[in-house]
């Protein structure tokens, strides 16, 4: 009897602690918000639907070789790994899925994504940050002319683009979009467009000229000319032209003046007094009369060299470059130490807290593109979710109609560690804080009848210990003790193929196995020792019984 009280007492505690790990609830945690933790109300849902059954996204990437071969592929995969994964955590997504597939590319699942397509800019963007100071030696000028009679000399032309998208035939060079003095001013409709042209008659001469106000190192191109002066620009001949120790990267941002659009093209110094390899932290903020901004802060070390730097280099332009395009170039009035802060322009202060949460992460160590996507509607998850419970209803339904006919009372008794079964398996992922997918829901019904098939061995045993004579107790006690043996060794070697797949499958795989995994701990829980109990409960009150309907 005292045995019987201990087994429904953890009966009891067992039924109490998996309703409350399925119990949706409010609760206070700590959470990371803009790259500060703070302390917030969050709604914590035990069991999580996954992408295939609530909706959402999935990438596959894989690294960019277009503007250069990558040494050590696997290694720099490895490392745009942990990148990747810690940008997906602080983007919000519950219960995302990162993984590395085969050596060459990247899974990232996220269930439940609502903007698909700041996701990938998120995910994709190097975030590779550095701070140059820009030319003061004029070097562009001085070399503009050499850089056209290249182009001419060579017979370079750059092909312009249609309106498709595809190469069309070359068109001759525009004519002069800046000249000096008024000329200038005329020709781009607005008396702030130009100071001065850089002299000549070549496309550089021609399409470049000197930014308002004449900030050193920053030239201005119209919008419509920046493919054409870029392609020039990647030529190697005009690389190896260009000015030593100087590198010219467009600005971020167009520049509004008159009717027409224009791209900052800056001349900077090659080397970075800084990079952002000694960033620690950076979060948006919305500064009156500058707009939206993403302050950084750098470590010690990062501190100490930004100072000596900037020190040696007051009242001259700094560009704060982030993937080779340059976000804004403040004059440095003193000396900077650990903090500062990146002039968004007109951006949004959406595109600000994404600035802050790559930079946080840090920069990919080689560029990344997209290689597939697929997006699932939440539609199309709650027609799986339909289909799911409409197999896993009649697989039950089966299942009790086959125990009561075929087992009759002892039938029922089954039914119950059934349901206790359910319960316990759902209660155990939730402890696993796994995610429910639909290959999980595949593993879940099998495992109903593995969890059936418990039964079925201990209730055959039981009728031949009763064939042979034995009372229903004896009976019932070797039947359980006789069918352990097979029990054990059946869910032994399927708990073994199970972890095999979790440990070496993708997804879908792991979903099923976790779900294969929780459902035989709760075979043995549920369906022997629960099912076990319920006997003992009826032998104590049906003392001196001599049959059993089975």
């Amino acid at each position: 009897m005292t045995n019987l009280k201990y087994r429904l007492l953890a009966i009891a505690l067992l039924i109490i602690a998996s309703v409350w790990a399925l119990f949706p609830r409010t609760t206070v945690e700590r959470v990371k918000r803009n790259g500060v933790f703070v302390f917030d109300t969050v709604k914590v849902v035990p069991l999580k639907l996954g992408l295939d059954l609530q909706g959402g996204m999935h990438l596959t990437l894989e690294i960019d070789e277009s503007k250069g071969t990558v040494a050590n592929k696997a290694e720099a995969l490895d490392r745009a790994l942990t990148v990747v994964r810690t940008r997906i955590d602080e983007f919000g997504v519950a219960e995302p899925v990162v993984q590395k597939i085969g050596s060459d590319r990247i899974a990232v699942e996220l269930p439940g994504i609502d903007d698909p397509q700041r996701a990938v800019e998120v995910v994709q963007k190097q975030a590779f940050l550095q701070f140059q100071i820009s030319d003061k030696t004029q070097a562009f000028e001085k070399n503009v002319g050499r850089l056209d009679a290249i182009l001419k000399e060579k017979g370079i032309v750059a092909k312009a683009k249609t309106d498709s998208g595809k190469p069309s035939v070359a068109k001759p060079a525009l004519p002069n979009l800046f000249a000096a003095g008024d000329t200038a001013k005329k020709a781009a409709g607005d008396s702030t467009t130009a100071d001065s042209a850089v002299a000549g008659t070549g496309p550089f001469s021609t399409k470049v000229a000197k930014a308002p106000g004449g900030d050193p190192g920053m030239y201005m191109v119209a919008e419509e000319d920046r493919d054409e002066i870029d392609a020039y620009l990647q030529n190697p001949d005009i690389k190896a032209a260009l000015p030593p120790g100087k590198q010219i990267k467009w600005g971020a941002d167009t520049i509004i003046a008159g009717t027409k659009a224009y791209r900052g093209l800056w001349v900077l110094d090659a080397r970075p007094i800084i990079t952002g390899e000694y960033l620690t932290d950076a979060k948006p903020n919305t500064v009156p009369g500058e707009g939206n901004i993403v302050e950084f802060q750098l470590n010690n070390e990062g501190g100490r060299r930004f100072k000596s730097e900037t020190g040696k280099h007051v009242r001259d332009y700094m560009a704060i470059v982030l993937d080779d395009r340059v976000m804004s170039a403040p004059v440095i009035q003193s000396a900077i130490g650990t903090r500062g802060q990146i002039t968004m322009g007109g951006s949004g202060l959406q595109q600000a807290q994404d600035l802050a949460l790559v930079l946080r992460a840090g920069a990919l160590p080689v560029p990344l593109k997209v290689a597939d996507t697929r997006t699932i509607g939440a539609s199309l998850g709650q027609d799986s979710i339909n289909k799911g419970i409409m197999a896993g209803t009649v697989a039950i339904v089966l299942v009790i109609l086959i125990m009561v006919f075929y087992y009759r009372f002892s039938g029922l008794m089954a039914l119950g560690g059934l349901v206790l079964y359910v319960l316990y398996t759902m209660a155990a992922l939730a402890g696993f804080n796994a995610t429910l997918t639909l290959p999980g829901l595949a593993g879940f019904v099998l495992g109903i009848g593995i969890a059936v098939d418990a039964n079925v061995l201990i209730f055959e045993r039981i009728r031949e210990e009763l064939d042979h004579g034995k009372s229903v107790r004896t009976a019932i006690d070797e039947g359980f003790k006789h069918a352990m043996t097979a029990i054990i060794d059946t869910n032994v070697s399927t708990a073994l193929t199970a972890l095999v797949l979790y440990q070496y499958g993708t997804g879908p795989v792991k979903g099923f196995a976790v779900t294969l995994l929780a459902g035989l701990i709760s075979t043995l829980v549920a369906c022997v020792f629960s099912v076990r109990t319920f006997y003992l409960v009826w032998l104590n009150r049906n003392r001196g019984v001599e049959s059993l309907s089975i």
